[in-house]
């Protein structure tokens, strides 16, 4: 992963070693899910189907709490990472992953690393869920869950919060003309 860009990290917010082991950790789980899901199942329209259906039923069945949980955990990650950047004076989180390629890699792996842990509770817990309610583990859907319930909002958020602690800290990233 190295370390991010310049500016990515004030000094104070240095990843320690556990969150960047953690992150990469999330990387490997992340591609080894995947290329098991395609080595055991396959990759077909029958398996699409299957893996969205079963997808549609989790919010209800068991562990329903962590249609909650995950999101929570998000959203208090982007509130963190949202004000910090409001305070730097730094721009919303996905304009700058999709507008500054200089910044891009940093800003994605502060954002990994905010949410790896979410990512590996989501991937535990969904785990759980699928021996319990399918008596088989698809680990390519569990990774899908994890995420689209761990990162997504994270992503969706921090800049929403970013534009919106501006407003407190008084702060304007240099060139905003707004």
């Amino acid at each position: 992963m190295g370390r991010p860009t310049e500016g990515a990290w004030p000094v104070t917010q240095t990843p320690s070693k556990t969150q960047v082991a953690l992150a990469r950790l999330v990387i490997a789980l992340s591609i080894a899910s995947v290329v098991l899901g395609l080595v055991v199942h396959g990759f077909s329209a029958e398996v699409l189907v299957r893996m969205w259906h079963n997808m549609l039923d989790r919010p209800g069945g068991p562990f329903v709490f962590r249609f909650v949980l995950q999101p929570i955990m998000a959203t208090l990650a982007a509130l963190r990472g949202g004000i910090h950047d409001a305070r730097i004076g730094r721009l919303p989180f996905l304009w700058t992953v999709l507008t500054d390629p200089a910044q891009r890699r940093g800003r994605l792996d502060e954002a990994l690393i905010a949410t790896a842990r979410i990512v590996l509770l989501g991937l535990a817990m969904d785990t759980v869920y699928q021996f319990i309610e399918f008596d088989s583990f698809f680990p390519a859907e569990a990774l899908v869950i994890a995420l689209l319930l761990g990162v997504l909002p994270y992503i969706v958020l921090r800049g929403l919060v970013t534009r919106i602690a501006r407003r407190w800290v008084g702060h304007r990233p240099a060139g905003d003309a707004r």
